[in-house]
């Protein structure tokens, strides 16, 4: 019995040896990602966009339905100051710097008063501040002159079988019963 406890001993130490070694590179191997690798951070877009068109549309008097109607809802809305819209907006996307823009419009009397914030882009400006797609490569133009063609051999036309005449009308059986 003290034989097989012996022999044992040799095996308990491969497998200690086996388990420090994994441990060991395991280790290594995860301190390793941290430094070549970033966690993914997700796109945060907070607030309502608004474009430089939209506050172009905007005239002095317009009722609040109608500043509703092209802004959108407005962010913030506030008990205290009821006379005051105010939009805000930030994005934050991993490879672009953040944006934050803010706007307010004031209303007196229930129409548009005055209007005040940070310059806004227009839409294709901020789409194209977004976008951090690599530009694409533009492709050679593919041009062929007629001398160019002319040194392949003409396309043959695929063979057509002939159709064998129609004996008869197909006859189908009706759809409803008489």
């Amino acid at each position: 019995m003290f034989e097989l406890c012996r022999k044992a001993r040799p095996a308990m130490q491969f497998c200690r040896m086996f388990l420090v070694t994994f441990s060991m590179l395991a280790g290594l191997g995860l301190t390793a990602c941290s430094t070549w690798m970033t966690p993914y951070r997700a796109e945060v877009v907070q607030g309502n966009f608004v474009s430089s068109e939209q506050v172009q549309a905007l005239r002095m008097g317009m009722p609040r339905q109608t500043v509703r109607d092209i802004l959108g809802t407005p962010l913030v809305t506030s008990l205290f100051h009821a006379e005051r819209w105010d939009y805000a907006f930030t994005i934050r996307r991993q490879g672009a710097e953040p944006q934050q823009r803010r706007l307010s419009v004031f209303f007196r009397a229930d129409v548009l008063d005055r209007i005040e914030g940070d310059p806004l882009p227009t839409e294709a400006e901020f789409a194209a501040k977004v976008d951090t797609r690599r530009p694409t490569v533009k492709s050679p133009a593919m041009q062929a002159s007629e001398e160019a063609l002319s040194k392949f051999p003409p396309k043959a036309s695929p063979a057509v079988p002939p159709v064998a005449p129609a004996l008869g009308a197909a006859s189908y059986p009706p759809l409803e019963s008489p």
